[in-house]
C-alpha cells in the first residue's frame, strides 16, 4: 500500500511539472553541410588499397591469422568488401564523374592495425597522373582480429530418430574486431583532406560435442565480415553527403493568454498564427513577457528559414530582457548559418 502511494505521488509530481512547463516541444528538419568536403574542382576520384601485408610483415600477419582464428584471406577479402563499399556509394553521388579503383599498384604496402606513414607526395602525384584522377582515397589499413572464448555445456544434438538428444559438449564464442583506416590525398595543394578509423565488431556463437564441432558452427562469420565491412566502406562514402535530420527546439507557452492561444495554434501546425500572437506580446510592459515573445519570434523565424532574423530576435531575447534561453539558442543558429553557408559552397561545385 505504501509502494503504491509513493508511486501515486511521483505520478502526480511528474504530471504537475509537465503540465505547469513554460515551454512546449517542436521539432524540424535541418540540412548538414556533408562531413567531408572536396574541394570544387574534384571531379575524378581514384581509390587504393594499402592493406595489404608488406614483405617485412607478412610472417608477422601470417602468425596473427593463426593466433587471431582468421579463415584464409579473410583480411583480404574484407579490404576488398570495403572498397567496394565505398566505390559503390561514391557511384551514386551526382556530384563526382568517374570513381576509378586502381589496383595495379605493388608499392603500396601496410603496418599492421595502425595508420602507416602516408604516401610521399611525389608517389601520390604520379598514381593520380597515370590514372588520371583528381583525388585519392585510400584504404591505409584493414584487420580483423579474432578472440575465442571455450565453454563446456550441454548441447541439443538430434539422434537416429531426428530428435534432440541433450548431451556434454562445447560452445564457442568468437568476437571478431574489424578495424580500418582511411585516408584523402589531395595532390593539388598536397594536403590530407581526411583521416579517419573505425573499430566494429561481430560476435559469433556456435556448439557442438566437441571444440572443432564448436567451431564449425560459427565459421559463417566470415560472410558476416564481408557484409560488414562493405557497409563500413559505404558509410564512409556517406561522409561525402549532406544529411538531413530531425532538431527539437523549445518555445514559451506560458504568460498570457495569448501564449495559450498560440501554443493551441501551434499544436494545430498554425504557426504564422501563433506567430501573431506572439508579436503582439513583444511590447508587453512586464519585461519577461516581451523577452518571450521575443524567444518565440526567433523560433517562427528559423522554421520560416530566416535564420539572421531568428538571430536578431534571440539576441534581444536576451540582451534587452535577460531571457537566459536566448543565449543558448544564438550559439545553435549561428553554428546553422554556417552550416548554410557550407552547403552552398557545396552545392557550388
Amino acid at each position: 500500500m505504501k509502494l503504491f502511494a509513493h508511486i501515486f505521488l511521483i505520478f502526480i509530481f511528474t504530471y504537475t511539472l509537465i503540465s505547469c512547463s513554460a515551454t512546449n516541444k517542436l521539432t524540424l528538419g535541418v540540412t548538414e553541410p556533408a562531413i567531408l568536403s572536396l574541394p570544387s574542382d574534384v571531379g575524378t576520384i581514384g581509390i587504393i588499397n594499402r592493406s595489404l601485408a608488406s614483405e617485412k610483415n607478412n610472417v608477422i600477419d601470417k602468425l596473427d591469422k593463426i593466433l587471431s582464428l582468421e579463415g584464409l584471406n579473410l583480411d583480404r577479402e574484407g579490404a576488398l568488401a570495403a572498397i567496394t563499399g565505398l566505390y559503390t556509394e561514391l557511384e551514386r553521388n551526382s556530384q563526382f564523374e568517374t570513381i576509378k579503383i586502381i589496383d595495379s599498384i605493388d608499392v603500396i604496402r601496410k603496418g599492421l592495425s595502425v595508420f602507416p606513414a602516408q604516401l610521399s607526395w611525389e608517389l601520390v602525384e604520379q598514381i593520380c597522373n597515370e590514372n588520371n584522377v583528381d583525388v585519392l582515397f585510400s584504404l591505409e589499413f584493414y584487420d580483423t582480429d579474432t578472440r575465442a572464448d571455450y565453454q563446456a555445456t550441454i548441447v541439443n544434438i538430434p539422434n537416429n530418430f531426428g530428435i534432440n538428444a541433450k548431451v556434454p559438449g562445447h560452445r564457442v564464442t568468437l568476437q571478431t574486431m574489424i578495424k580500418n583506416g582511411w585516408r584523402v590525398y589531395n595532390p593539388i595543394n598536397k594536403q590530407i583532406l581526411d583521416e579517419f578509423i573505425s573499430k566494429d565488431q561481430i560476435v559469433s556463437t556456435g556448439e557442438g560435442i566437441n571444440p572443432v564441432k564448436a567451431i564449425e558452427a560459427v565459421m559463417a562469420r566470415k560472410e558476416a565480415v564481408i557484409q560488414l565491412s562493405n557497409q563500413l566502406g559505404n558509410n564512409y562514402g556517406l561522409n561525402l553527403r549532406q544529411m538531413r535530420r530531425r532538431v527539437a527546439r523549445d518555445y514559451f507557452v506560458r504568460g498570457t493568454d495569448n501564449f495559450v492561444i498560440a501554443k493551441r495554434r501551434a499544436q494545430t501546425g498554425d504557426w504564422d498564427g501563433a506567430a501573431a500572437l506572439w508579436n503582439t506580446e513583444v511590447e508587453h510592459p512586464k519585461r519577461k513577457i516581451a523577452g518571450r515573445a521575443h524567444y518565440n519570434m526567433a523560433i517562427i523565424n528559423e522554421i520560416n528559414g530566416n535564420l539572421e532574423k531568428a538571430i536578431d530576435w534571440a539576441s534581444k531575447s536576451y540582451s534587452d530582457f535577460g531571457i537566459r534561453e536566448g543565449l543558448r539558442y544564438i550559439n545553435i543558429l549561428r553554428r546553422r548559418v554556417a552550416d548554410h553557408q557550407e552547403i552552398e559552397r557545396q552545392l557550388s561545385k
